[in-house]
């Protein structure tokens, strides 16, 4: 297909007709071309859906840049392509494909094994409801050459997904995305709309029982007491969110022999409308309160879930006061690493050799926990995709996976899976609270054990709305480059900015530009900067006085730089972390915000926490000069 923005939309439209054998998305681009309606048919024909490192995901509906029958025949196409070019034996190994319960998930999967069996290749096909750790566990199990799974995990109900793992079993990362993308491309024009034989193809193997079977086998590593675990009074509600997750815990929570759930009737079952929460994301405000209301009901004083596609864990627990605890994503994050550390103890492994991981935006809580016991840590930028493959690299080192997490409730316990999983994350969870809970302690009262030892983290993850582009590279340049912007010299515009807070001066004559990041936040010295969108990254910032001239080989981060997105990372010598970046989906300018105390004065960690986040609003993005 030739360059799309060059063709005229009516033409667009000619061409999509004589590709798509769908009658719903045909009806649909009729109906626009027939009432004339252009704005609609270029917001559905002009610019094609994205492939990325996260795959596809969009909205179902007709159209280029939507997911629908055709675009996941192509995507499905080049993907074959491009793996059966560049991994050995590819069509032997095979692939592994799955999906979850979506409007229009089991017919892309079909699509998409019928794209691979036409490449040539074994598919190895969950024919039923997957959850989405499943596909990685049996990329890595079976070796195969890549994964497909069909998925929009806690995105609105109208989306849906396609993501795909590498032959290691973790998401893909740059540039085999770029690769991928291309391959697409080449193969655009939509072949086999055949699914009626896929199911009995010779060389479709079903391995829903066999892979299953494996995984829980393989998850049971992590029991610590069985026995300990039969005889646990532990009483919890959990809900799935309308998703897959039920009878893959159920299986799980047998398997570990802890006590079985109190269900949320409503929740319990797959809807792929979702028509109990408005947003199907455990970590969403007022997701929980169907589950709450639950286990208030039967005086049940703990809440579990997964998000629709059961990669994902949350959880809730009542305190003494009758008030509900909401866990965030960091907090379980540390009630996991501290578990799992005393896991990996008893089995004997050294703490040296046990490797975990955490994303740049999530708490520095993990990273004292290393510096106190010994074992290796590593943060990585955000996405399952750098953390999986960073633990594999690891691993190829010599080391243990333990553990790695981000913020966003996405967990990964040990090596099965290369992704986040919320069921074994679910088991490991509630085998803790299970012992806990026999010497008549909380999950909470874990968690501030970790405070004790490790000090006190305090956070505030937010954003503004900025739907104007133009306006938040305005913000960014503000920050990085002054008042006076990314070149010039010394005016009456930056002695205004110096008058509110003092900057660097660190001149890159390589890019003619002069760097002026402000040396404070909220009043507290700025002792370290990494900038990933201009490629900088320095420690010890404050004992830098004057200007400083910069050659092209200093101060590089270690980290993928990219010009095409925002992030910013400042630490101030208050034990504070704040790193700031755009939404690559959304019109966000997102933050997130860290203090530590590591005398554990939550007092003194919560009032820095209030003034920083007061600093990110006045100093930093100037939230009212900018309307935001």
């Amino acid at each position: 297909m030739p360059d799309s923005s060059q063709i005229p939309i009516y033409t667009l439209a000619k061409q999509w007709l004589s590709q798509d054998r769908d009658p719903k998305t045909r009806a649909q681009i009729e109906t626009l071309v027939d009432s004339k309606d252009e704005a609609k048919l270029e917001q559905l024909l002009r610019n094609p859906v994205e492939f990325g490192t996260a795959g596809l995901r969009a909205r179902m509906e007709a159209g280029y840049a939507r997911l629908n029958k055709v675009t996941i025949i192509t995507a499905s196409q080049g993907l074959s392509a491009y793996v059966e070019r560049e991994v050995k034996d590819a069509c032997l190994r095979g692939v592994v494909v799955g999906h979850d319960h979506r409007h229009n998930s089991a017919v892309f999967a079909q699509l998409t094994v019928r794209a691979f069996l036409d490449r040539g290749f074994k598919v190895y096909f969950y024919p039923d409801l997957s959850f989405t750790p499943q596909v990685p566990f049996a990329v890595k199990r079976l070796g195969a050459a890549c994964g497909v799974m069909i998925t929009a995990s806690h995105n609105p109900k109208d989306d849906n997904g396609y993501k795909v793992y590498w032959e290691n079993g973790a998401q893909i990362k740059p540039p085999l995305d770029v690769g991928i993308a291309k391959c697409i491309q080449e193969h655009n024009v939509p072949k086999n709309w055949d699914i009626g034989a896929v199911a009995q193809d010779p060389n479709v193997v079903d391995i829903s029982a066999s892979m299953l079977d494996a995984y829980v086998e393989a998850t049971t590593v992590h029991v610590q007491d069985i026995e300990q675990n039969r005889c646990s009074t532990l009483q919890y509600v959990y809900t799935p969110m309308h998703g897959v997750g039920a009878p893959f815990a159920r299986r799980i929570i047998e398997a570990f022999g802890l006590p079985a759930y109190v269900p949320v009737p409503e929740q319990l079952r797959p809807d792929p409308d979702f028509p109990t929460v408005a947003f199907p994301n455990p970590e969403e405000k007022g997701a929980l309160e169907m589950a709450k209301a639950a286990a208030d009901s039967r005086g049940i004083g703990l809440v579990v879930a997964n998000d629709p596609d059961a990669d994902r864990f949350a959880a809730a627990e009542k305190q003494q006061d009758g008030s509900w605890l909401a866990f965030t994503g960091d907090q379980l994050g540390t009630i996991f690493a501290a578990a799992v550390l005393e896991n990996t103890r008893r089995q004997g492994i050294p703490d040296a050799r046990v490797a975990m991981v955490n994303s740049t935006v999530s708490s520095r809580m993990l990273e004292a926990m290393a510096h106190k016991e010994g074992f290796h840590y590593a943060d990585t930028l955000t996405g399952f995709k750098w953390m999986a493959n960073e633990l594999a690299s690891m691993e190829q080192q010599g080391y243990h996976i333990g553990f790695g997490y981000e913020e966003a409730i996405g967990y990964m316990i040990g090596d099965p899976v290369l992704d986040k999983d919320g069921i074994s994350a679910l088991a490991v969870f509630l085998q803790l609270a299970a012992g806990l809970h026999s010497k008549g302690k909380r999950v909470a009262d874990y968690l501030e054990e970790q405070y004790a030892r490790y000090g006190y983290f305090v956070s505030s993850n937010l954003y503004f709305i900025c739907p104007d582009p133009a306006k938040t590279n305005r913000i960014f340049s503000r920050i990085r480059f002054g008042s006076i912007g990314s070149g010039g010299s010394s005016s009456d515009a930056q002695q205004e900015e110096r008058d509110v807070v003092e900057r660097t001066e660190f001149v890159r004559p390589h890019c003619n530009d002069v760097l002026r990041y402000p040396r404070t936040v909220g009043g507290f010295p700025v002792s370290y900067i990494r900038d990933l969108t201009v490629g900088f990254e320095m420690r010890d910032v404050d004992k830098h006085e004057g200007p400083l001239a910069l050659s092209e080989s200093q101060f590089v981060p270690a980290f993928p730089v990219s010009a095409g997105s925002h992030m910013v990372t400042f630490e101030t010598r208050n034990g504070g972390r704040l790193t700031m970046r755009t939404s690559g989906t959304e019109p966000k300018l997102k933050y997130y915000l860290e203090v530590r105390n590591a005398d554990n004065d939550r007092q003194a960690a919560a009032r820095d926490l209030q003034i920083m986040v007061q600093a990110i609003a006045d100093e930093l993005v100037q939230a009212k000069k900018n309307g935001l």
